[in-house]
């Protein structure tokens, strides 16, 4: 956030992370580069110590309190067994590289009282940085850190640092140029030290090619406070002397840090942290710009957006830099107390501010980063109870929060008993915990069936009351502290009568009646495997009013279930189940099984021989598809999921016959031949599928036909009925129709003048007393053909006399592949208006047509016989309407780009 200048660009990248353990280790390790810092999360440590260390040269230096201010380092330790490791990238053990790449190698001991060998982990890290600002001033709780630039490289040299490798050290080369000989601390009193003894004060004091660090622990002997602005900060004030022979120079080296609790200010909603505008102890310029202004939590910069999201505020006024955040706001975190039995929490959380400026009269740039650890004061925070019982689930439901992630519940006591979590559980308690919204806290949930006996019970005028008074015992870790939460919890239930179903079977149906129960009870009614739907329960006639309904299933419809086959029956089962959908759970299965006469073969005085095969339950993994007879190549005339349907002749597919007393048998199997084979091999226990079919016929019979004879009154033309049709509609180049726009065309590209040629075909037709009609042509802007606007073309079989371009119908003749021109129609569409957007007239429309199929041969076929008036366009026939013909085909064209010439 805040003002950018193009200053101070940096990048990062993990170049290797090794971990390395003895087994695989149940920690989790994360780390991260941050600008000038390097971040490592170790999480999950349980109750293990955690000792950290630096590698450097083989050898291992512990990060002490001393140590790590004295060198770049923080660690943190919170009370959920986290840790947090802060590493100055100038840190004293960073294999440095032209003070562009840091490299940091730590190692991580885990040492815990139920493992016998300490688990280690080495974490190895390379931040790259660049490019510096002139000055860059780090404020950690621990330390306070500066560097700055050196006016020319490699020209000052110090001793060597007192925790590296002496031989290391000793096999440097030695500069013979400016090297620091002194430092001198500002208090503001002068005083003056030596390097080496400065470094035993716990300083730390580095030189590289470019930069010169100095580190101070936070505060110190050499520090002094100073108000800026109101704000108390720690100024560390300081001159490094370097010598040279005869020669002597001094560079200025300062950092001024806000003190803890330093500007924080807290209201019972609220922390506000107030940063001088001009820090004076590092400004010596009476002019200078702020450049840029970052907030950040936990050492990472957060973006407006973000910031937006978590509340957080940021504003600058003539005197102060202010933050401001929620009280319990994402990215804080609570520490939980117990006192005197009663539940007080404090709201923690790490600020960092991070500013650029620069001062007009040098024109160096200052990067400067304050971390600030605020903890507000203690508050009271009653656990809130929240009863969130629904009586129709019979469970008590409470839930207990927010409380912090330092709490465990750790018993439920009620007037009569006390009970752990591991003795409510097997009750038939549950309980469980869920992280708040905001990520700082959690909430218990604990739920109590009303039928557990520590729930009382009482009845009144037709209502269940229920009552629960339940004591929560809570521990605040690591000390155990304890604390309670009390609830009392009250559910009234009207006594209800749950729904029911019931049934019986007719000649080919089943009858299901459902009765709804108490009035207002919300259940699903799931026929064999699919939810009643509203339009499933109109398929099945459903009926009913105020207490119940009822349906009809046909007992071979596919919610219904076929359990056996015998000679002329069909044992079919229907199962009805009633759900609660809120819990899910079931509250009654019903189940229908009836016998059904059904002929499943028929055998026809021709010849003919029909069969069904009806997949049945104990084959589940039947497909009535694959179904063949004797001859695989005779498959099924009709098949689905449910059955297949066979007809074949008696001498045909396979089938054989036999000669008895006065009959014949004819005999043949259906069954799908590879898989029995394939099971036979496989050993499956599955029920094999085969199907006997077999026919009587008589030997000697005689059988008396009568008939007459009359003249034919008409000639014979087909009945309307309904069937399938393939109909294609295409666009043609031009008007003679030779060549059409490909599929791998699309979308077809036309100008708004330019007329486009449509031919719609019956597909596979070879009879020509079969006439295509074009009833409806309309063109939409989108391929729904229900969408809106609808530019109407051919209405009711004739051009849309509306249209001040109306369609031209073209002829078609028996040319070329055209055989039966009454098959084809042909239309033409002069140019498409779009009124609703005269601005805009790039389009893509879709053109849709309603065709129907009719008898040319029939008088009375209304779609045959529709005549259009070229003067007025109305129909000298009978009008054809949509309700007519409700079989209507539907094609479509497009997408077609109409363009603007």
């Amino acid at each position: 956030m805040g003002c950018l200048a193009g200053f101070g660009w940096f990048i990062l990248l993990v170049a290797v992370v090794n971990i390395e353990a003895q087994k695989k280790p149940p920690i989790k390790i994360n780390s991260k580069c941050l600008g000038n810092l390097l971040r490592v999360d170790v999480s999950r440590l349980g109750g293990s110590f955690l000792e950290v260390s630096v590698l450097i040269n083989n050898s291992s230096i512990i990060l002490t309190k001393s140590v790590s201010s004295q060198c770049g380092f923080t660690i943190k330790k919170d009370h959920q067994g986290n840790a947090v490791i802060y590493a100055s990238v100038q840190n004293c053990f960073a294999r440095n590289v032209d003070d562009k790449a840091f490299t940091t190698k730590l190692g991580l001991r885990l040492q815990s009282d139920n493992v016998v060998e300490d688990e280690f982990y080495l974490v190895e890290e390379t931040c790259y940085y660049s490019p510096w600002a002139s000055r860059e001033i780090i404020c950690k709780p621990n330390y306070m850190e500066v560097s700055v630039k050196k006016p020319a490289p490699n020209d000052y040299n110090l001793p060597a640092y007192p925790y590296s490798d002496p031989q290391k050290a000793a096999e440097q080369p030695r500069d013979t140029g400016f090297i620091i000989t002194k430092v001198v601390f500002f208090t503001p009193e002068e005083r003056v030290m030596q390097v080496d003894e400065a470094q035993r004060n716990g300083y730390g004091i580095s030189s590289t090619a470019t930069r010169l660090v100095l580190r101070s622990p936070n505060p110190s002997h050499e520090t002094y406070t100073k108000d800026v602005a109101g704000v108390p900060m720690t100024v560390l004030s300081t001159s490094i002397i370097f010598e040279k022979t005869k020669l002597m120079t001094q560079l200025y080296a300062g950092a001024a840090c806000p003190q803890t609790q330093g500007g924080v200010f807290f209201t019972e909603t609220s922390i506000r942290w107030f940063l001088p505008r001009r820090i004076d102890p590092l400004i010596h310029s009476q002019h200078f710009r702020l450049l840029e202004v970052n907030m950040g939590v936990d050492g990472r910069k957060l973006e407006a957006t973000e910031m937006s999201a978590r509340n957080y505020s940021l504003t600058l006024d003539d005197l102060y830099i202010i933050v401001e955040i929620p009280i319990g706001a994402a990215g804080c975190h609570i520490k939980s107390h117990a006192l005197d039995g009663q539940y007080f929490t404090s709201y923690m959380i790490e600020l960092m501010l991070e500013l650029l400026w620069t001062e007009d009269d040098t024109n160096e740039h200052t990067r400067y980063k304050a971390f600030l650890p605020v903890e507000t004061p203690l508050q009271l925070q009653s656990p809130q109870v929240i009863d969130t019982t629904v009586p129709e689930e019979m469970m008590f439901k409470v839930l207990i929060g927010p409380v912090g992630f330092d709490v465990m519940l750790k018993n439920i006591s009620s007037p009569s008993e006390v009970l752990s979590l591991a003795d409510c559980i097997a009750r038939g308690f549950k309980v469980f915990d869920q992280m708040s919204p905001n990520g700082c806290s959690k909430v218990y949930t604990v739920e109590v069936p009303f039928t557990d006996h520590v729930v009382g019970q009482m009845k009144e005028m037709g209502v269940t009351i229920y009552t629960l008074y339940l004591t929560f015992g809570f521990l605040v870790l690591p000390n155990h502290a304890p604390f309670t939460a009390t609830a009392y919890l009250r559910a009234n239930l009207e006594d209800i009568a749950p729904p029911s179903v019931s049934g019986s079977c007719g000649d080919k149906n089943f009858y299901v009646i459902v009765k709804y129960g108490t009035k207002g009870f919300n259940f699903q009614t799931i026929m064999g495997k699919r939810m009643l739907t509203g339009s499933l329960a109109q398929q099945y006639g459903i009926m009913g009013n105020d207490t119940h309904f009822s349906l009809i299933v046909p007992f071979s419809e596919a919610d219904a279930t076929v359990e056996a086959v015998e000679m002329s029956s069909i044992k079919s089962r229907l199962d009805v189940t009633l759900r609660y959908p809120k819990t899910n759970t079931t509250i009654q299965v019903f189940s229908l099984a009836c016998n059904f006469i059904t002929k499943l073969i028929e055998c026809f005085p021709n010849g003919t021989i029909t069969a069904i095969a009806i997949a049945l339950e104990s084959v589940p993994s039947l497909n009535p598809r694959r179904l063949t007879l004797r001859n695989p190549a005779c498959g099924p005339t009709y098949s689905n999921d449910q059955y297949a349907y066979f007809v074949f002749t008696a001498n045909s597919c396979g089938t054989t016959r036999k000669f008895l007393p006065n009959m014949m048998l004819y005999e043949n199997e259906i069954s799908i031949t590879d898989e029995l084979e394939l099971r036979k091999l496989s050993h499956s226990k599955e029920p094999e599928f085969e199907l006997k079919v077999f026919c009587y016929y008589d030997i000697n019979t005689n059988q008396a036909i009568g008939f007459h004879t009359r003249h034919r009154r008409s000639e014979p033309y087909a009945d309307d009925a309904r069937g399938e049709m393939q109909v294609e509609m295409r666009v043609t180049l031009d008007d003679s129709y030779n060549v059409f726009q490909r599929i791998e065309d699309n979308p077809i590209t036309k100008y708004l003048q330019q007329p486009l040629h449509f031919e719609v075909e019956l597909m596979g037709s070879y009879n020509p007393k079969v006439s295509l009609e074009l009833a409806y042509c309309w063109a939409t802007l989108e391929e729904d053909k229900m969408s809106l606007p609808r530019w109407n073309l051919i209405v009711n079989g004739c051009a849309n006399s509306t249209d001040p371009h109306p369609v031209i119908f073209h002829s078609v003749l028996p040319k070329g592949r055209v055989h039966y021109p009454s098959n084809v129609k042909r239309f033409e569409v002069p140019m498409f208006a779009f009124a609703e957007d005269k601005d805009n007239l790039n389009r893509q429309v879709f053109v849709h047509c309603e065709v129907v199929i009719c008898d040319v041969r029939n008088p009375v076929d209304a779609a045959c016989n529709v005549q259009c008036s070229d003067q007025d366009n109305t129909m000298k026939g009978q009008k054809l309407a949509v309700s007519d013909y409700p079989g209507f085909k539907h094609v479509t064209s497009g997408p077609i780009i109409i363009m603007s010439p």
